[in-house]
Protein backbone atom coordinates (compact mmCIF):
# COMPACT_ATOMS: atom_id res chain seq x y z
CA UNK A 1 0.00 0.00 0.00
CA UNK A 2 1.21 3.72 -0.73
CA UNK A 3 2.26 5.92 1.89
CA UNK A 4 3.31 9.29 1.95
CA UNK A 5 6.83 8.01 3.24
CA UNK A 6 7.48 6.79 0.16
CA UNK A 7 7.11 9.95 -1.18
CA UNK A 8 9.69 11.68 0.75
CA UNK A 9 8.27 12.26 4.42
CA UNK A 10 9.36 11.00 7.35
CA UNK A 11 6.74 9.58 9.85
CA UNK A 12 5.73 12.49 12.09
CA UNK A 13 5.70 14.63 9.03
CA UNK A 14 2.87 11.89 7.54
CA UNK A 15 1.05 11.44 10.41
CA UNK A 16 0.85 15.51 10.73
CA UNK A 17 -0.30 15.87 7.08
CA UNK A 18 -3.03 13.59 7.50
CA UNK A 19 -4.25 14.48 10.46
CA UNK A 20 -4.61 18.42 9.40
CA UNK A 21 -6.38 17.13 5.90
CA UNK A 22 -9.07 15.58 8.70
CA UNK A 23 -9.22 18.71 11.55
CA UNK A 24 -8.39 21.07 9.19
CA UNK A 25 -6.82 24.72 10.41
CA UNK A 26 -5.73 23.79 13.70
CA UNK A 27 -3.14 24.84 16.88
CA UNK A 28 0.30 22.86 16.84
CA UNK A 29 -0.99 21.40 20.39
CA UNK A 30 -4.30 20.10 19.16
CA UNK A 31 -2.61 18.55 16.24
CA UNK A 32 0.22 17.00 18.61
CA UNK A 33 -2.86 15.33 20.12
CA UNK A 34 -4.58 13.94 16.92
CA UNK A 35 -1.88 12.61 15.31
CA UNK A 36 0.48 11.39 17.93
CA UNK A 37 3.17 13.44 17.25
CA UNK A 38 5.01 14.19 20.57
CA UNK A 39 4.87 18.08 21.64
CA UNK A 40 8.66 18.21 21.43
CA UNK A 41 9.07 17.47 18.06
CA UNK A 42 5.19 18.70 16.77
CA UNK A 43 6.94 22.69 15.88
CA UNK A 44 10.31 21.16 13.87
CA UNK A 45 7.55 18.21 11.86
CA UNK A 46 5.50 21.39 11.08
CA UNK A 47 8.51 23.77 9.93
CA UNK A 48 9.65 20.65 7.94
CA UNK A 49 5.75 20.62 6.22
CA UNK A 50 5.64 24.05 5.48
CA UNK A 51 9.45 23.87 3.42
CA UNK A 52 7.67 21.13 1.28
CA UNK A 53 5.03 23.97 0.96
CA UNK A 54 2.73 21.06 2.11
CA UNK A 55 1.55 23.13 4.93
CA UNK A 56 -0.03 27.05 5.25
CA UNK A 57 0.34 29.18 8.41
CA UNK A 58 -1.66 31.70 9.49
CA UNK A 59 0.70 33.70 12.32
CA UNK A 60 -1.44 36.09 12.60
CA UNK A 61 -3.71 34.09 15.37
CA UNK A 62 -2.87 33.24 18.80
CA UNK A 63 -1.62 30.57 19.05
CA UNK A 64 -0.43 30.14 15.68
CA UNK A 65 -2.53 27.91 13.39
CA UNK A 66 -1.98 25.79 10.57
CA UNK A 67 -3.40 24.22 7.50
CA UNK A 68 -2.94 21.32 5.28
CA UNK A 69 -2.45 22.01 1.69
CA UNK A 70 -4.85 20.38 -0.70
CA UNK A 71 -3.23 16.77 -1.68
CA UNK A 72 -2.97 17.04 -5.04
CA UNK A 73 -0.97 20.43 -5.03
CA UNK A 74 0.57 18.44 -2.18
CA UNK A 75 1.72 15.28 -3.84
CA UNK A 76 2.47 17.29 -7.19
CA UNK A 77 4.92 19.04 -4.85
CA UNK A 78 6.74 16.19 -3.25
CA UNK A 79 6.77 14.83 -7.30
CA UNK A 80 8.65 17.20 -8.14
CA UNK A 81 11.48 17.28 -5.43
CA UNK A 82 11.86 13.35 -5.68
CA UNK A 83 12.60 14.39 -9.64
CA UNK A 84 14.92 17.24 -8.97
CA UNK A 85 16.45 14.61 -6.75
CA UNK A 86 16.80 12.63 -9.15
CA UNK A 87 18.32 14.46 -11.25
CA UNK A 88 20.74 15.63 -9.31
CA UNK A 89 21.48 12.08 -8.37
CA UNK A 90 21.93 11.25 -11.74
CA UNK A 91 24.10 14.25 -12.60
CA UNK A 92 26.39 13.29 -9.38
CA UNK A 93 26.73 9.59 -11.01
CA UNK A 94 27.23 10.87 -14.22
CA UNK A 95 30.35 13.35 -12.73
CA UNK A 96 31.47 9.75 -10.63
CA UNK A 97 31.92 8.01 -13.99
CA UNK A 98 33.85 10.47 -15.87
CA UNK A 99 36.54 10.65 -12.96
CA UNK A 100 36.63 6.69 -12.68
CA UNK A 101 36.64 6.70 -15.92
CA UNK A 102 40.23 8.59 -16.47
CA UNK A 103 41.21 7.37 -13.41
CA UNK A 104 40.53 3.29 -14.13
CA UNK A 105 41.86 3.84 -18.25
CA UNK A 106 43.18 0.69 -18.96
CA UNK A 107 47.37 0.28 -19.56
CA UNK A 108 48.37 -1.20 -22.87
CA UNK A 109 46.89 -4.44 -24.16
CA UNK A 110 48.87 -7.31 -22.48
CA UNK A 111 50.21 -9.74 -24.81
CA UNK A 112 48.81 -13.15 -22.94
CA UNK A 113 46.33 -14.80 -24.59
CA UNK A 114 42.89 -14.76 -22.76
CA UNK A 115 39.71 -15.76 -24.20
CA UNK A 116 36.11 -15.90 -22.35
CA UNK A 117 32.49 -16.62 -24.09
CA UNK A 118 28.59 -16.04 -23.79
CA UNK A 119 26.44 -18.70 -24.76
CA UNK A 120 22.61 -18.11 -25.54
CA UNK A 121 21.93 -15.06 -28.21
CA UNK A 122 20.55 -12.42 -25.55
CA UNK A 123 24.35 -13.11 -23.35
CA UNK A 124 26.01 -13.36 -27.15
CA UNK A 125 24.32 -10.10 -27.93
CA UNK A 126 25.52 -8.38 -24.87
CA UNK A 127 29.10 -9.46 -25.15
CA UNK A 128 29.66 -8.63 -29.21
CA UNK A 129 27.68 -5.29 -28.30
CA UNK A 130 30.15 -4.42 -25.11
CA UNK A 131 33.28 -5.30 -27.48
CA UNK A 132 32.61 -3.21 -30.15
CA UNK A 133 32.06 0.02 -27.95
CA UNK A 134 35.64 -0.51 -26.87
CA UNK A 135 37.09 -0.61 -30.14
CA UNK A 136 39.59 2.49 -30.78
CA UNK A 137 41.25 2.19 -33.94
CA UNK A 138 39.09 -0.88 -36.02
CA UNK A 139 36.59 -2.76 -35.98
CA UNK A 140 36.37 -5.66 -39.10
CA UNK A 141 33.31 -7.61 -39.45
CA UNK A 142 32.74 -10.21 -41.38
CA UNK A 143 29.51 -12.30 -41.73
CA UNK A 144 28.17 -15.32 -43.66
CA UNK A 145 24.73 -15.17 -42.83
CA UNK A 146 22.13 -12.45 -42.17
CA UNK A 147 21.21 -13.79 -38.33
CA UNK A 148 24.21 -13.45 -37.05
CA UNK A 149 27.08 -10.84 -37.02
CA UNK A 150 24.72 -7.54 -37.81
CA UNK A 151 21.30 -9.52 -37.13
CA UNK A 152 21.77 -11.43 -33.94
CA UNK A 153 18.05 -11.98 -33.42
CA UNK A 154 15.97 -8.49 -32.52
CA UNK A 155 19.39 -6.49 -31.82
CA UNK A 156 20.35 -6.19 -35.37
CA UNK A 157 19.88 -2.51 -35.07
CA UNK A 158 21.34 -2.19 -31.79
CA UNK A 159 24.39 -3.75 -33.70
CA UNK A 160 24.14 -1.25 -36.36
CA UNK A 161 24.06 1.58 -33.91
CA UNK A 162 27.59 0.65 -32.15
CA UNK A 163 29.14 0.36 -35.42
CA UNK A 164 27.94 3.73 -36.35
CA UNK A 165 28.56 5.32 -32.81
CA UNK A 166 32.28 3.29 -33.65
CA UNK A 167 32.58 5.27 -36.84
CA UNK A 168 31.59 8.62 -35.57
CA UNK A 169 33.96 8.47 -32.84
CA UNK A 170 36.88 7.59 -35.36
CA UNK A 171 36.91 3.88 -35.46
CA UNK A 172 37.65 2.33 -38.78
CA UNK A 173 34.21 0.38 -39.63
CA UNK A 174 34.84 -2.76 -42.18
CA UNK A 175 31.82 -4.89 -42.86
CA UNK A 176 32.65 -8.27 -45.80
CA UNK A 177 29.35 -9.80 -45.91
CA UNK A 178 28.37 -12.82 -48.41
CA UNK A 179 26.61 -11.98 -51.31
CA UNK A 180 23.06 -13.27 -49.67
CA UNK A 181 23.52 -11.58 -46.84
CA UNK A 182 22.16 -7.91 -48.16
CA UNK A 183 19.01 -9.65 -49.77
CA UNK A 184 18.51 -10.86 -45.96
CA UNK A 185 19.14 -7.48 -43.86
CA UNK A 186 16.18 -6.53 -42.45
CA UNK A 187 14.78 -2.88 -43.31
CA UNK A 188 16.10 -1.05 -40.53
CA UNK A 189 19.58 -2.36 -40.49
CA UNK A 190 19.06 -1.32 -44.26
CA UNK A 191 17.72 1.95 -44.13
CA UNK A 192 20.13 3.30 -41.09
CA UNK A 193 23.05 2.18 -43.93
CA UNK A 194 21.45 4.21 -46.80
CA UNK A 195 20.32 7.01 -44.43
CA UNK A 196 23.78 7.61 -42.69
CA UNK A 197 26.40 5.01 -43.27
CA UNK A 198 26.71 4.63 -46.79
CA UNK A 199 28.80 7.84 -47.34
CA UNK A 200 30.25 7.99 -44.02
CA UNK A 201 34.32 8.18 -44.19
CA UNK A 202 34.92 5.76 -41.44
CA UNK A 203 32.06 3.18 -42.60
CA UNK A 204 32.90 0.78 -45.72
CA UNK A 205 30.61 -2.74 -46.85
CA UNK A 206 31.88 -4.98 -49.24
CA UNK A 207 30.09 -8.51 -50.81
CA UNK A 208 32.16 -11.32 -51.47
CA UNK A 209 31.14 -15.04 -52.74
CA UNK A 210 33.65 -16.58 -50.60
CA UNK A 211 32.84 -15.60 -47.07
CA UNK A 212 32.25 -18.04 -44.40
CA UNK A 213 31.63 -17.71 -40.63
CA UNK A 214 30.81 -15.25 -38.60
CA UNK A 215 33.91 -13.24 -36.45
CA UNK A 216 34.17 -9.41 -35.42
CA UNK A 217 37.84 -8.39 -35.15
CA UNK A 218 38.54 -5.36 -32.94
CA UNK A 219 41.51 -3.07 -32.68
CA UNK A 220 43.78 -6.29 -34.23
CA UNK A 221 43.95 -7.79 -31.35
CA UNK A 222 40.97 -9.04 -30.24
CA UNK A 223 38.35 -11.55 -32.23
CA UNK A 224 34.81 -12.46 -31.46
CA UNK A 225 34.11 -15.76 -33.25
CA UNK A 226 30.28 -16.88 -33.06
CA UNK A 227 29.43 -20.56 -33.25
CA UNK A 228 26.09 -21.24 -34.82
CA UNK A 229 23.40 -23.51 -33.34
CA UNK A 230 23.91 -26.84 -34.45
CA UNK A 231 20.08 -27.74 -33.70
CA UNK A 232 18.30 -24.47 -34.69
CA UNK A 233 18.98 -23.12 -38.09
CA UNK A 234 19.76 -19.42 -38.24
CA UNK A 235 20.55 -18.75 -34.82
CA UNK A 236 23.80 -17.99 -32.19
CA UNK A 237 24.52 -20.36 -29.97
CA UNK A 238 27.88 -18.79 -28.53
CA UNK A 239 30.09 -16.16 -28.67
CA UNK A 240 34.08 -17.04 -27.74
CA UNK A 241 36.09 -13.57 -27.18
CA UNK A 242 39.60 -14.48 -27.54
CA UNK A 243 42.41 -11.89 -26.93
CA UNK A 244 45.52 -12.73 -29.10
CA UNK A 245 47.25 -10.55 -31.49
CA UNK A 246 48.81 -13.38 -33.22
CA UNK A 247 45.05 -15.04 -34.01
CA UNK A 248 43.79 -11.76 -34.62
CA UNK A 249 46.84 -11.13 -37.28
CA UNK A 250 45.34 -14.46 -39.35
CA UNK A 251 42.35 -13.29 -38.94
CA UNK A 252 42.88 -9.93 -40.38
CA UNK A 253 45.60 -11.52 -43.20
CA UNK A 254 42.43 -13.90 -44.42
CA UNK A 255 40.17 -10.81 -44.06
CA UNK A 256 42.62 -8.55 -46.41
CA UNK A 257 42.70 -10.84 -49.09
CA UNK A 258 38.93 -11.54 -49.61
CA UNK A 259 38.29 -7.55 -49.00
CA UNK A 260 40.66 -6.38 -51.89
CA UNK A 261 38.28 -8.44 -54.23
CA UNK A 262 35.26 -7.73 -52.45
CA UNK A 263 32.60 -5.64 -54.13
CA UNK A 264 30.82 -2.76 -52.77
CA UNK A 265 27.81 -2.95 -50.89
CA UNK A 266 24.61 -1.03 -52.07
CA UNK A 267 21.11 -0.73 -50.50
CA UNK A 268 18.10 -0.58 -52.53
CA UNK A 269 14.94 -0.01 -50.50
CA UNK A 270 12.80 -0.67 -53.89
CA UNK A 271 13.91 -4.47 -53.43
CA UNK A 272 12.34 -5.07 -50.20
Amino acid sequence: MADLRDVGLSKYEARAYRSLLESGPTTAKTLSEASGVPMGRIYDVLNSLEQHRLVRSQAASRPKKYAAVEPETALDRLLDEKREDLQRQERQYEETVAELTEELESGEPVDEQFWTAAVGSEATADLLLERLSTADDRIVVISATATSGLELGEVGTAVTEELADAADRGVTVSVLLAESVPAELSPAVGERYADSLADHDEFEVRTHPAVQGTVTLIDDSETCLEVPNPVERGSTFAMIDLNDRGFAADVRERFEERWAGAEPFSFDPSAE
